[in-house]
């Protein structure tokens, strides 16, 4: 599929706590493409996430900036740099779901698609209805080769996305893609086109 650009946080995503999901990353196998091209990548989320106790304030400050440098880091494709920035923002945050999304997009750009998709997986684990995190993993498990599994995480991703998130299109054509290359087809019997509504 054709590349895209950095965007921004999509939404939420279909499983909630104790369902279990259609698909796992256990058979994962490095395989050095970036597919899908783009990245959802997560912003800060509001203070509620940051470090609340008194006294306080310098390591929230941190926090803050340490995020913001990894997505500066993210949209400039400098993933290594993304990525270090990260490690301390999951140091002083450990469940911040978004800093996991966004290691996970800076593990695909390092072509490490088995160190993302556990990055995603932590995400989705901290937060079910993260919907970037399903999109990356959907991505990380393309990467590997691993296409029902990649199926079921990008129909997580359009079932949570907002209706007007404009990803929403991309993550379509690439179920019709997906289901092409595995010869399945649509409910109807025919297969899905681009376009055509989704699951959400």
């Amino acid at each position: 599929m054709a590349g895209g650009g950095v965007m921004g946080q999509a939404g939420t995503a279909i499983t909630g706590p104790g369902r279990a999901r259609p698909w796992s990353v256990q058979r994962l196998s490095a395989v050095a493409l970036l597919a899908l091209g783009g990245l959802l990548v997560a912003p800060m989320p509001p203070p509620s996430w940051q470090p609340q106790q008194h006294g306080r304030a310098q390591r929230a400050a941190e926090l803050r900036q340490r995020f913001d440098q990894a997505v500066v880091m993210l949209h400039a494709r400098q993933y290594e740099h993304a990525a270090i920035a990260l490690q301390r923002v999951l140091q002083l945050a450990p469940g911040l779901p978004e800093a996991h999304v966004n290691m996970g997009f800076a593990m695909l750009g390092m072509l490490r698609a088995q160190d993302a998709a556990l990055a995603f997986d932590r995400a989705i684990t901290l937060q079910p209805r993260q919907a970037n995190a399903y999109y990356g993993l959907a991505m990380a498990l393309e990467q590997q080769g691993d296409l029902p599994q990649a199926l079921g995480a990008m129909r997580s991703y359009l079932h949570l996305a907002a209706p007007d998130e404009r990803y929403r299109a991309k993550a379509r054509a690439a179920v019709w893609e997906w289901e092409q290359r595995l010869g399945r087809h649509g409910a109807a019997g025919a297969p899905l086109k681009p376009g055509a509504p989704g699951p959400g």
